[in-house]
């Protein structure tokens, strides 16, 4: 009986992460993919997840068998921790790792391995005090841990203030104009407490035993024979989409934006819609759009005289705002204030995404085989663009207007190019492609399932009791 608890033990793993979308989606699909491999798995995250949950819910079930739960970032959970990011994520960096001891400590579970996300890096520390290994879920591209690791370790030149044009190589990756890398590689990155996590990260790689990336080798396979070749274990894992984009189960997100009432119709509208004649609109979970960003969509909107399915986040605990501009176009199309994303792409009907090309909503296009229009404002979203452009070729970038906003006339081109221009087929053919790649990445067999079985042989051969 001792022998079989000891098996046992070695089974568990623990999952950390910050309460953002885009970080508790990914890595709580990869936990249901390792609960797929017969391990045990829990989730911990920072009590502000508590905010969109009943006040009485402090632990329970999610996905596929993952228990969930919560650690203090010293916070009161309903402080707006977008008010201040840095301050936020100061308080993370200084009560996360007691408390998540604290916890660990007290839990009747032991745990074979600690897996966390990027913004976390602590938790290696973490692991460290406890003895046990870690593992991190890279959640952007690829290309993205090239860049911030030749650019913390100072290994290349990059845009200075001095010289903030400087066009950048990395092995593996095309050359990148300033513009196109990510926000915080610039002299004009405004955001300290990202520069230092990621500072922190890329120049301690040697805490991580693991690097779990949120790609596949099909995607992006020249960039991670570099970071192999270079000496860097990168193993790809992904896509970690949707169940149902891959063709497998749905499984059930922990959704933190309180998406609980999702009776709107947009897939009843969807079906009455022509094959590959919507467009679909969604800027992610973060961003909210300007009422002057909103009118200069509509204005493109109305002059293409397509339909679209336009989702528009409203700031917390507000409305759509009412806009004439909105009115003048809402027989043209539909919007709302939330898609279930995962069926809209997936749907016939829509032929195009305009995206803000966060990583998690680009990898349920290239999953659903849509091409898309590029329209990026932030961190890793310009690089991930010069990727769906100049690399997978599934789509354009939206040029900005001289003060930032989404020009009515330059949104119909992007349309028209994607929809009917010379391209399209071309556009369509390496969606569909790639669509084809990501599903054959995690069947039975495939690079990154294999990636995860080798990464779970290896972290309970790792943990193997040795009797002293």
């Amino acid at each position: 009986m001792d022998s079989i608890c000891i098996q046992n033990q070695h089974k568990n793993v623990l999952l950390v992460t910050l309460a953002a979308q885009g970080h508790v989606n990914p890595i709580l699909r990869l936990g249901n993919l390792l609960v797929s491999k017969g391990l045990h798995v829990t989730l911990a995250i920072n009590h502000y997840a508590l905010k969109h949950r009943s006040p009485t819910t402090h632990t329970t079930t999610v996905g596929g068998g993952i228990h969930l739960e919560f650690f203090s970032d010293g916070l009161p959970i309903d402080y707006n921790r977008k008010a201040d990011i840095d301050y936020y994520l100061d308080s993370l960096s200084k009560f996360g790792p007691v408390n998540l001891l604290a916890f660990i400590r007290s839990h009747p579970r032991k745990f074979a391995c600690i897996i966390n996300t990027p913004f976390v890096p602590w938790a290696a520390d973490v692991a460290a005090t406890v003895g046990v290994p870690t593992a991190m879920l890279w959640i952007q591209p690829c290309s993205l841990y090239q860049i911030y690791y030749r650019y913390y370790n100072m290994l290349d030149e990059f845009p200075t203030e001095s010289n903030p044009n400087v066009s950048v190589k990395l092995p593996g990756l095309p050359v990148f104009a300033a513009e196109e890398l990510p926000s915080f590689v610039l002299p004009t990155n405004t955001f300290r407490s990202f520069y230092n996590i990621l500072k922190e990260l890329f120049t301690n790689t040697c805490k991580v035993k693991w690097v779990l990336g949120n790609s596949f080798m099909e995607l992006e396979k020249d960039v991670i024979m570099s970071l192999n070749d270079g000496g860097r274990v990168f193993l790809p894992v992904g896509p970690l989409v949707p169940a149902t984009l891959i063709g497998k189960e749905e499984e059930v997100d922990f959704d933190l934006f309180g998406s609980d009432v999702k009776s709107n119709n947009c897939m009843e509208w969807l079906n009455i819609q022509k094959p590959s004649s919507v467009v679909y609109i969604s800027f992610g979970s973060i961003l909210n759009l300007s009422n002057k960003e909103i009118e200069s969509i509509a204005v493109g909107l109305k002059n293409i005289k397509r339909p679209f399915l336009w989702v528009i986040r409203p700031p917390e605990n507000q409305e759509l705002p009412e806009l004439g501009c909105l009115e003048e176009i809402k027989e043209q199309g539909l919007i709302v204030k939330w898609s279930p994303q995962t069926f809209v792409l997936s749907h016939p009907s829509v032929g195009c995404f305009l995206s803000h090309c966060g990583w998690n909503s680009l990898l349920e296009s290239l999953a659903a085989g849509v091409p898309v229009i590029a329209c990026p404002q932030w961190t890793d979203q310009p690089t991930n663009c010069k990727l769906v452009t100049d690399v997978w070729g599934v789509g354009v970038k939206l040029k900005k207007s001289s003060e930032g906003l989404v020009n009515g006339e330059e949104l119909g081109r992007c349309v028209e190019e994607i929809m009917s221009g010379p391209k399209s087929e071309e556009f369509k053919k390496n969606a569909a492609e790639l669509k084809t790649a990501a599903r054959e990445a995690l069947a039975d067999g495939g690079s990154s399932d294999k990636n995860i079985q080798m990464f779970v042989n290896e972290m309970i051969s790792s943990s193997i009791f040795k009797p002293k």
